[in-house]
């Protein structure tokens, strides 16, 4: 490790253990929930929601709140606007451009008001290392578990609508209902990231993965696995990493995302290109 020996270092994994629990759980929560992202084509939607995320938190930080409930309140109200209100993906996505510079803007006063620590600020942008407290991680592993179970149950609807809403609205599937469910549950998933990564880098854990884990198979059942995967490497390597040097944790943690994405795209591309290979060979013959 850079500019830290080995004694040392071990000595930072015990101060830092509750927050690679929570980088553990938030990557295996943010890559299954990011499939489903993908899916639905809302990666817009994760950038809108965690602006929002950001000025619950700063707002909560001015107030001497609980960092975490700010969060989560903020990406509350923005899951519940998008999902009520953009029904269909054009207002979808007006509604998130006009939400995100108002959240930002939020964000920015609360924290200029905000009288204490300048780390602190940073911490809500970037994330934060040593941050999690028992409180924080029960918490965020209550929120994580709610999400978990919530999406196992609606999973094959909430299949079914994502990939052929149209055809899932024929059959019965309450579209609508799934959307704000959805929404609700990625409102969540992206408040309790807030406090690792930072508002302005959740795409790292919920997004990433799920489209590296796409780039290398269409399988439903290993695109989610592969996801998580990801994700739980990224959020737990950047931790390990960032102990080691002095740069807050969120360049680590999008540096591993990209790269593994990098890598897949490679070796989805390679495997295209031998399945043509191999049918042009076989309408030769």
């Amino acid at each position: 490790m850079i500019g830290v020996d080995w004694a040392t270092y071990v000595q930072l994994l015990a101060l830092v253990q509750n927050s690679i629990v929570a980088a553990a759980v938030l990557g295996i929560v943010g890559g299954l929930i990011g499939v489903f992202v993908m899916q639905r084509d809302m990666a817009f939607a994760v950038h809108g929601i965690s602006e929002l995320s950001f000025a619950g938190a700063a707002a909560a930080l001015l107030l001497g709140l609980n960092v975490v409930a700010g969060s989560i309140v903020g990406s509350l109200i923005a899951a519940a606007l998008i999902g009520v209100l953009g029904a269909k993906a054009r207002d979808r996505n007006s509604i998130i451009g006009v939400l995100m510079p108002f959240g930002l803007g939020l964000g920015i006063l609360f924290l200029a008001l905000y009288p204490g620590r300048s780390g602190n600020k940073f911490g809500l942008l970037t994330g934060q290392i040593i941050s999690v407290d028992l409180p924080q991680l029960g918490l965020l592993i209550a929120i994580s578990l709610v999400v978990l179970i919530a999406l196992l149950i609606v999973w094959r609807p909430l299949t079914f609508d994502s990939l052929d809403p149209e055809v899932a609205s024929a059959r019965g599937v309450p579209g609508r209902a799934l959307s704000i469910v959805f929404m609700t549950l990625l409102g969540l998933t992206v408040a309790v990231s807030v406090q690792i990564i930072g508002a302005l880098l959740v795409l790292a854990l919920l997004v990433t993965p799920a489209a590296a884990a796409l780039r290398v198979s269409a399988s439903p059942v290993l695109v989610p696995v592969l996801s998580m995967i990801f994700g739980f490497v990224s959020a737990v390597g950047g931790i390990l990493l960032a102990l080691g040097g002095s740069l807050p944790i969120s360049p680590y943690i999008t540096t591993i995302s990209f790269g593994i994405y990098l890598v897949c795209r490679l070796v989805g591309q390679r495997t295209v290109r031998r399945a043509e290979a191999s049918r042009w060979a076989r309408s030769s013959a």
